[in-house]
């Protein structure tokens, strides 16, 4: 089967990894890729916002399955551009996309469907959105409705912090994502993530998994795109996993079908266990990054089988096999990041560190020049181990991180620090 796997980072080095595993896979293809896919795939240079230009080298190089990485090409309709051209792909449709691409939709589907989650309001202007925040205190939790790259939610512990958060929305920081804002009550309790694959009619749970979202040690700093993720999560427990199923993946997909929007593809729900059980704190329309990372870590299951069933509506046939061991994964960013950011610094070390079955480094945001590996991006590197425990992976991913060299990069030192408490 010749593939076409869409995106360039860390998420897409995983999925490259997994899907090249595969001997099902006969060539596969990466649109734009990175230095480290370079490694598992041919990469393309291939505008995927000219989806006309994506058909076109889909049936120039006989593409059989094409998977959608990253969330913006999925909210952009990419999906049904393909398979308007009789071309198979796994993700969403725009309009099943609109759980990630506006969190004002998804937090009205849940109204409707009676999916837990946290009060809200939306707001179309800065200043009803501070009367809510006026009339309901603080903390509180202030969201781009659209999409920010993982940047647009600010946890506010007071009025002030949430007032400077709806100004920077609607003066323009996040673009059109902050053209309007979702308001929510803080909800207190543990975060975890769950993922489902889903083929329209059938959800099939994959793994849990938990991320450190804040860029400093302690969850201290602001939030990022990831810092480092470990799964399983210990705080879903298969009792809440089974609750979660019920009470908001199936609620969710049934919703999307009966309003003539089937969501084929990877629901990422992003959850907070409270004392009344999992609680939506948002939707993500594709494999988490770094959570995708260690989730391929894990899979002993055929990953082209399974993306192949939910396209074709089979998922009720279908079963994942996941490996017993710990999967953790340490974010190397550049230093600077979430903020300004140096790009083409050199990283060392990393032929040293491909020999170990047990570790993998997963690049994202790097290039290559000759035989040199650049930095070219925020979130660089996902050093990525297995262990019988947290414990035990934790430790084998910082000495592999200790072995890379690279000044101008830096990591969070506690990544899995909550199971390790628990």
């Amino acid at each position: 089967m010749n593939i076409l796997l869409i995106g360039s980072g860390g998420r897409e080095h995983a999925l490259a990894w997994a899907l090249a595993r595969s001997p099902r896979t006969e060539t596969l293809y990466v649109a734009p890729g990175n230095a480290g896919i370079a490694a598992e795939a041919t990469c393309i240079a291939l505008d995927v916002s000219d989806h006309s230009a994506v058909i076109t080298f889909c049936r120039d190089h006989d593409i059989e399955l094409v998977v959608v990485g990253p969330e913006a090409p999925l909210v952009d309709g990419l999906a049904d551009s393909l398979k308007t051209a009789g071309i198979k792909v796994f993700g969403p449709s725009a309009a099943a996309a609109r759980l990630e691409g506006s969190k004002g939709f998804t937090k009205d589907l849940c109204a409707r469907a009676g999916i837990p989650t946290a009060a809200y309001g939306r707001f179309a202007d800065a200043a009803s959105a501070r009367a809510h925040v006026e009339a309901n205190g603080a903390p509180i939790v202030v969201k781009a409705d659209g999409l920010a790259a993982g940047k647009g939610v600010v946890v506010a512990m007071t009025r002030d912090e949430a007032f400077e958060a709806i100004d920077a929305c609607f003066e323009g920081e996040f673009g059109a994502a902050g053209a309007e804002v979702v308001v929510e009550a803080f909800l207190q309790g543990e975060e975890a993530s769950l993922f489902v694959i889903c083929d329209g009619r059938t959800g099939l749970a994959l793994a849990t998994a938990q991320d450190h979202k804040r860029v400093g040690d302690g969850d201290t700093g602001p939030n990022t795109g990831g810092m480092g993720a470990y799964s399983p999560a210990p705080v879903m427990t298969d009792e809440l996993t089974r609750q979660a199923m019920d009470e908001i993946i199936r609620p969710t997909i049934d919703t999307l079908a009966a309003d003539g929007t089937p969501f084929v593809g990877v629901l990422y729900a992003g959850l907070m266990i409270t004392d009344k059980g999992p609680e939506l704190i948002e939707y993500n329309v594709r494999f988490g990054d770094p959570e995708c990372q260690v989730l391929m870590m894990r899979l002993e299951s055929d990953l082209v089988d399974l993306l192949e069933a939910a396209c074709d509506g089979h998922l009720d046939e279908a079963k994942a096999v996941w490996r017993d061991e710990v999967a953790l994964t340490v974010v190397l960013a550049a230093r600077g990041y979430p903020g300004t950011y140096e790009k083409g610094t050199e990283i060392r070390g990393l032929a040293d560190l491909e020999d170990d079955p047990l570790l993998k480094v997963f690049h994202a945001g790097t290039r290559s020049q000759e035989d040199r590996i650049l930095a070219n991006g925020g979130r660089v590197l996902n050093v990525t181990a297995l262990g019988s425990s947290v414990a035990e992976a934790q430790a084998r991913a910082y000495a592999a991180v200790g072995r890379i060299d690279w000044p101008e990069g830096f990591c969070r030192t506690d990544i899995g620090w909550r199971a390790l408490k628990r």
